[in-house]
């Protein structure tokens, strides 16, 4: 059945609020149950944030089992098993492919596309919801259309969506350029719902005192960082990392970031191991030879085959040794204060940075108000959740789109069983 118009208001059998994954998923999903579908995206193009997804690559999926999907979910993945379990990331994998987008699997288990392009994956999409005829519109949502307690459409700006199932697929409040504006969470709220304290997550992170700030712009390669949390190590991970103005970022940071969620109530610290090949004893070996070679040069000119230049000054502060000392009179317990750093240069963390600067947010809809097996609010029948606007959030990998690729397909499905 084609959507239809009547002055200002469309009808339809499923209205999806929100063009980002999780909502382009439950429109393909309703549509090839045969229903109706009215796709409500403000933005000109869907997929905004998809596309910029793995630095434009789009990490997809993960190619893994569902005891290590949910143990990659941090906040409420036990709500995720119904939904993955009927859309895995094989199914997801084989989706994709034939659609006619060729993918591959690398480091960590993580899927891309062969072509290394995100746009490939929002245009398969595209492409999938024009053959079914889904309607796009141009809107953005204002309020659900509730009278006598029932769920009747939804209110735009542009217009009035008449419909007895509606997908609130909105996304969080990171990336608001993208169109994460929070409108999911209003509506939400307007049904009774309540939200959790929306917070980043796979965000970059602000550090104390001024070592960061003085190595702005310095890219770290193949080092090894651990986080701490009162500490006790919680998490660590090898990779690349960013210092800015504010504290830290890069790939690295990122996933550690989802693993610090209590700022609140505890303190964080990294430790970057500047050399992780070698271990304390080869290190050790590796500052002998080095001293021995500029035995008569300062201090401070003996880190060059080390550390990166822009490090080596704000490194010799930290050992609180005379950059000036000549290499031979260095001590023993000098040396051990030169190769402690090199294995665990510190950074006390602060905070993370504004949830707007988050690649995903954690917190959104209480799971305990909507049923796993459908994603159908508990509320108010007709009403359905899927995405980032649930409050569920995972570790980097894949694991997130994951979760909206599963929802978003389970929503859609479940709100087409409905008509």
């Amino acid at each position: 059945m084609n959507t239809a118009c009547s002055g200002t208001a469309m009808r339809a059998d499923v209205v999806i609020i929100g063009g980002g994954p999780a909502g382009m998923m439950a429109a393909i999903a309703a549509a090839e149950e045969g229903a109706s579908v009215c796709l409500l995206e403000p933005n000109e193009r869907l997929g905004k944030k998809l596309n910029i997804t793995g630095k434009g690559r789009c990490n997809l999926t993960n190619d893994c089992d569902l005891e290590e999907f949910l143990r990659n979910v941090p906040r409420n993945g036990r709500f995720l098993y119904s939904a993955y379990s009927r859309f895995t990331s094989a199914d997801v994998m084989v989706f994709f492919e034939e659609l006619g987008v060729p993918l591959k699997t690398e480091r960590g288990n993580r899927v891309f596309p062969v072509s290394d392009r995100a746009f490939d994956i929002s245009g398969a999409l595209e492409r999938r919801l024009k053959k079914l005829r889904v309607s796009i519109l141009r809107d953005r949502a204002e309020a659900l259309m509730i009278q006598d307690g029932v769920l009747r459409g939804i209110k735009g700006e542009k217009a009035d969506y008449e419909a007895g199932q509606v997908v609130v697929a909105t996304g969080g409040v990171s990336y608001p350029l993208t169109g994460s504006t929070g409108d999911g969470y209003r509506l939400a709220k307007q049904a009774g719902h309540t939200v959790q304290e929306p917070r980043g997550s796979l965000v970059p992170l602000c550090a104390a005192g001024e070592l960061c700030a003085s190595l702005q712009g310095l890219s770290l390669k193949n080092v090894a960082l651990r986080v701490y949390e009162n500490n006790k190590k919680i998490y660590s991970d090898f990779g690349e990392m960013l210092f800015t103005h504010f504290g830290v970022s890069g790939p690295m940071v990122l996933s550690a970031s989802a693993h610090m969620r209590h700022f609140d109530k505890k303190q964080y610290r990294l430790e970057i191991d500047l050399k992780p090949a070698l271990d304390e004893p080869a290190l050790d070996k590796r500052l002998l030879a080095d001293f021995a070679k500029h035995a008569n040069s300062d201090f401070i000119n003996s880190l060059d085959e080390l550390l990166p230049r822009k490090l080596i000054e704000p490194f010799v502060l930290l050992t609180e040794i005379n950059p000036h000392q000549k290499v031979h009179d260095l001590t023993k317990e000098q040396r051990r204060r030169v190769l402690t750093l090199l294995k665990a240069l510190p950074i006390e963390v602060t905070g993370p940075r504004p949830v707007a600067e988050a690649i995903v947010t954690s917190g959104g809809v209480t799971v305990k108000e909507v049923n796993p097996s459908t994603m159908e609010s508990k509320l108010l029948p007709g009403l359905y959740f899927a995405g980032e606007v649930l409050d569920v959030d995972a570790y980097t990998g894949g694991f997130n789109l994951q979760i909206a690729w599963c929802t978003g397909r389970l929503a859609g499905k479940s709100a087409a069983g409905e008509i």
